[in-house]
């Protein structure tokens, strides 16, 4: 520790006539100084505050909303867990086919095609684009509804579901295909 140096009396008498006929400033424009006010806690209060808001509400999974919009199939026996993490993009897509602007002949070929090549290269999850229907004559999904009839009637086909908005949304499914 460090040892504070006295000051001697020669040295304070020296000071003192050093400051002899000094006169001190006078600032009136100065606020007097006050103390500042005490912290508070503040991330501590929003974590309680969103503790007790937590308390009261239900947790919300985007995956579990429904807009009727939606696919959604799964065959029997399929785990809950599997179709949530279907649901969430949580698996990764190995092949993706889009549909956009083919008539439904074309579809239904191009769909045969496409679950053929993926059965023969051991491919699991795949994503499928048929498009929201916004370009159709009656604004309505065409091959929405087709691909969604012609993959419930396929044995390879385990599950699928509408994929997340950055994924194509109500526009592209997830379909989970039998190894």
């Amino acid at each position: 520790m460090k040892r504070k140096r006295q000051i001697s009396a020669e040295e304070r008498a020296l000071f003192r006539a050093s400051l002899e006929g000094v006169t001190p400033l006078e600032q009136k424009q100065i606020t007097p100084y006050r103390t500042p006010p005490l912290p508070r806690p503040r991330m501590s209060e929003a974590d309680e505050a969103q503790v007790v808001a937590d308390m009261f509400s239900d947790a919300i999974d985007p995956a579990e909303l429904e807009t009727g919009e939606e696919l959604l199939f799964a065959r029997s026996g399929l785990q809950h867990s599997v179709l949530r993490k279907l649901r969430r993009g949580q698996f990764t897509i190995s092949a993706e086919l889009d549909l956009h602007g083919l008539r439904v002949e074309e579809a239904r070929q191009a769909l045969s095609e496409f679950l053929l090549h993926c059965r023969h290269n051991h491919k699991q999850c795949v994503r499928i684009i048929h498009g929201k229907g916004n370009r159709s004559r009656q604004q309505q999904p065409v091959l929405k509804g087709k691909v969604n009839h012609w993959l419930r009637q396929r044995d390879e086909v385990l599950a699928f579901c509408s994929a997340r908005p950055v994924d194509g949304g109500t526009g592209a499914i997830y379909l989970l295909l039998k190894r």
